[in-house]
Order: C-alpha cells, then sequence, then structure tokens
C-alpha cells in the first residue's frame, strides 16, 4: 500500500529546472514522468543530489520562456538511468516555500510583509552585486515586501554590506525604481541543507 500525501498522475509534459551555480544560474528543460499537487518525478541529464535546491517552471511553455511563474522545489531522491544506451538522471522533486534556515537566534521564521498584510513568497531572478564591484550574482528570491527581500546564495556576504540589486526581468518588479536599486545585508543565515546561504535585505533610499 502507498502512502502518499497527493495522489501521483502520469503526464509526460515539458517542465524547466533553475537553479544557482557557483559560477552563476544554469537551466534544463527536461520532462515530467508523472506529477502531483506535492512535487513532480522527472526525467534529464543534470544530476542533482537528495536536498538540492531547484526553481521549476511547470508545466513550461518554450515558445514563451519569459514571465512564466517559478517555484521552490527541493530533490528528495535521485537515481542513475540507463535507457537505450542514452544515461538518464530521474529527479524526484518537492515543491516547498521557504528553506527552513539553522540557527538564527531565537529560532523564529522571519516573515517580510506587503503593505497590504499578506505575505508574498516570490521566486524572482535577479543580479545582485557589492556597491564597489562591477561582477553580479545570479540569485533567486524566496520573499519580497515592498522594502525587504530573501534570496538564495553561494556567495558569503556579511550584516552591513551594501548591495545592488537589478530584477531580471521588468515585467515582474516588486520594488519601483529602474536600473539597480541599493539595499543592504541585515541577516545571513545558513540553511539546513546544502551549502547554499540564506540572505536578506532591507532596501535603501540613496
Amino acid at each position: 500500500m502507498q502512502h502518499r500525501q497527493h495522489a501521483r498522475v502520469r503526464l509526460r509534459l515539458p517542465v524547466r529546472l533553475r537553479w544557482v551555480a557557483p559560477l552563476g544560474q544554469q537551466y534544463e528543460v527536461c520532462e515530467t514522468r508523472n506529477v502531483s499537487r506535492g512535487g513532480l518525478l522527472v526525467e534529464c541529464k543534470e544530476q542533482h543530489g537528495e536536498g538540492f535546491p531547484i526553481w521549476v517552471t511547470f508545466p513550461f511553455d518554450p515558445v514563451a520562456p519569459n514571465g512564466q511563474p517559478e517555484v521552490l522545489a527541493r530533490v528528495v531522491r535521485s537515481r542513475h538511468l540507463e535507457s537505450d544506451g542514452a544515461a538518464k538522471e530521474e529527479l524526484a522533486l518537492h515543491f516547498e516555500g521557504i528553506p527552513k534556515p539553522i540557527g538564527g537566534g531565537n529560532g523564529q521564521k522571519q516573515v517580510f510583509v506587503a503593505k497590504n498584510g499578506s505575505e508574498r513568497s516570490v521566486a524572482l531572478p535577479i543580479r545582485v552585486r557589492p556597491r564597489h564591484i562591477p561582477w553580479f550574482e545570479e540569485a533567486m528570491t524566496v520573499e519580497v515586501s515592498a522594502d525587504r527581500m530573501r534570496f538564495m546564495s553561494n556567495r558569503e556576504y556579511s550584516v552591513g554590506d551594501a548591495l545592488l540589486v537589478t530584477f531580471a526581468s521588468s515585467g515582474a518588479k516588486p520594488w519601483t525604481g529602474s536600473g539597480e536599486m541599493l539595499a543592504r545585508v541585515v541577516s545571513v543565515e545558513k540553511l539546513a541543507r546544502g551549502s547554499s546561504l540564506m540572505i536578506s535585505l532591507l532596501r535603501l533610499t540613496e
């Protein structure tokens, strides 16, 4: 007997995976094997270990690659496949909200609230760089409000650092303004799995 929270449906549809690598974001368009409300089983080329965070666009429309919603997921199982002489990876992905940090003082989860009082968990591609360094990092947001942001990073930042933020898509900008926007690092948390960090920013007015 199978004990699953959500029923699975056999379905083959394109899905885009996006993840943050040390030298920038990487993408792969894969195909699902089955889907549920809680996650996906996909076939792809890239191998990712258990616990690895991935942003998922499903179903993915290759004709309109921009502006499609993304959701944070995590690899819960990875299996190597050999089919007709071709090597593939089978990944079981579980949709989730905000990755759980470890430590963090009193252990309470910090929630950023929009002006209307609602929490906004938003996955958006951004470019971030220290104020006096020209090389930016490609990252993905986890939460955004009118003046705050959380994003996952492979770079090391310190509380108090001044960063310049650019939203990669001009059609989805929760912060008003254009070009690079100044923000300050207000917290740095190590995630419970992997080597990524959760960076919290407060927007500044110059």
